[in-house]
């Protein structure tokens, strides 16, 4: 598992975009980490996969900068909110419509340390690169995920209770 397993030893993580206009951090453990092969994600990143931090937008702390709010369609039709710099254009987090803006996908690549966050699971493989190999012992599933087969129970509990406050369904990401 990732730093998700135990939010009391975790130390905060710091990121930004390209330019050094915008800076946030993660105060807490993400949630879950998984890393996305879906088409999508390959052609929003220009890159095989999107890394992606699961946590509640309470525990990202926006440090300096403004950012823009740029909504994109996504596979689901019900589109996203990228958080971007408005200066690079960088991609920080994400807000996916399932879950409106109770959680953020942090992009793990935009952190100083990104090594701190390996996937947890790899999604959506039945699309992935042919070339990419993924490592022994990461679970991988070929599509989406049911949470509660993957995740550890702290973030499970997690959740819940941010489920509760934001009115999202379980099925939603």
């Amino acid at each position: 598992m990732a730093a998700a397993v135990d939010g009391n030893a975790f130390a905060p993580l710091d990121g930004g975009c390209t330019c050094g206009a915008v800076r946030y951090r993660m105060t807490a453990a993400p949630l879950f980490v998984h890393c996305c092969h879906c088409r999508w994600c390959q052609r929003e990143t220009g890159s095989a996969f999107a890394l992606n931090a699961l946590i509640e937008p309470a525990q990202v702390q926006l440090l300096q900068g403004p950012v823009d709010v740029v909504l994109t369609p996504s596979a689901s039709g019900r589109g996203q909110k990228y958080v971007r710099c408005p200066h690079c254009r960088v991609a920080l987090w994400s807000h996916y419509a399932g879950a409106g803006d109770a959680v953020c996908f942090v992009r793990v690549g935009t952190l100083d340390t990104p090594d701190r966050l390996p996937p947890d699971l790899h999604i959506f493989t039945m699309s992935k690169q042919p070339w990419v190999v993924l490592p022994p012992g990461t679970p991988a599933v070929t599509e989406y995920y049911e949470r509660e087969a993957y995740w550890p129970a702290a973030s499970l509990a997690r959740w819940r209770a941010l489920r509760g406050q934001s009115g999202a369904s379980a099925s939603e990401s």
